[in-house]
């Protein structure tokens, strides 16, 4: 019997080999974190670019491949940024952070001039929240914080990891997963309201960030959005 998880992996290396084809030598790339961007990592190797990574796990991945690290551009924009998504809507919404890197790699994705997406197709949805929304939170009186989410939004929530050994994401703060019974009805809404909660980092909502992003699927690889 085939191993879907390989038949996953072949996929998400064709988004990733589609979207080394945007890179040209000399751009400053924003990297992004989770198994299809590590892949997008890995074909830089040899390739004159330099990078800012969204995670510690993905610049380790990037000095392998012979990548300039950077941590600032001194306000100047990124050429491109390339990373993967949980879930893509019909509008080019995502959730993103199932890997606990979220803040980041909104960060980038804002400081990008583009942000494309690669993923294969079991991550189209045609509504967002239909698994959990990440939300990043600061640890200090976290269960507070976490019940003020839960109410804000209507939601039910967990602390990723457990409470005996809680993740830690790479900035040395905790993950709330938001679960939403029916998805989101009005992701702009539901972003706005966890983000005015007191403790509150960022979340894993990245809303009309997206230009374009590159499925791979039985059928072939595809370009929803633009990629210029």
């Amino acid at each position: 019997m085939a191993d879907p998880g390989a038949d996953r992996d072949a996929l998400k290396r064709a988004a990733a080999r589609r979207a080394l084809e945007l890179v040209v030598p000399g751009m400053v790339l924003g990297i992004g974190s989770g198994t299809t961007a590590r892949f997008f990592i890995e074909g830089l190797a040899g390739m004159r670019v330099a990078a800012v990574a969204t995670s510690d796990a993905s610049a380790d991945l990037a000095r392998a491949a012979g990548v300039e690290l950077l941590e600032d551009r001194a306000g100047a924009p990124l050429d491109l940024a390339v990373d993967g998504a949980d879930e893509i809507d019909p509008a080019l919404r995502l959730v993103k952070g199932a890997g606990g890197a979220l803040f980041r790699e909104k960060s980038v994705a804002l400081a990008a001039r583009r942000f494309v997406v690669v993923a294969d197709d079991s991550k189209l949805v045609e509504r967002l929240g239909g698994t959990f929304v990440p939300v990043e939170v600061a640890p200090f009186l976290w269960r507070r914080t976490a019940e003020r989410l839960a109410a804000a939004v209507g939601a039910a929530w967990t602390l990723r990891g457990g409470e005996p050994r809680p993740y830690r994401t790479d900035n040395g703060n905790l993950v709330i997963d938001l679960m939403f019974a029916g998805g989101l009805a009005d992701p702009e809404r539901t972003a706005g309201e966890i983000k005015a909660v007191t403790g509150v980092l960022d979340h894993g909502l990245f809303l009309g960030l997206a230009t374009g992003a590159i499925v791979a699927g039985p059928a072939g690889v595809r370009v929803l959005g633009s990629l210029d």
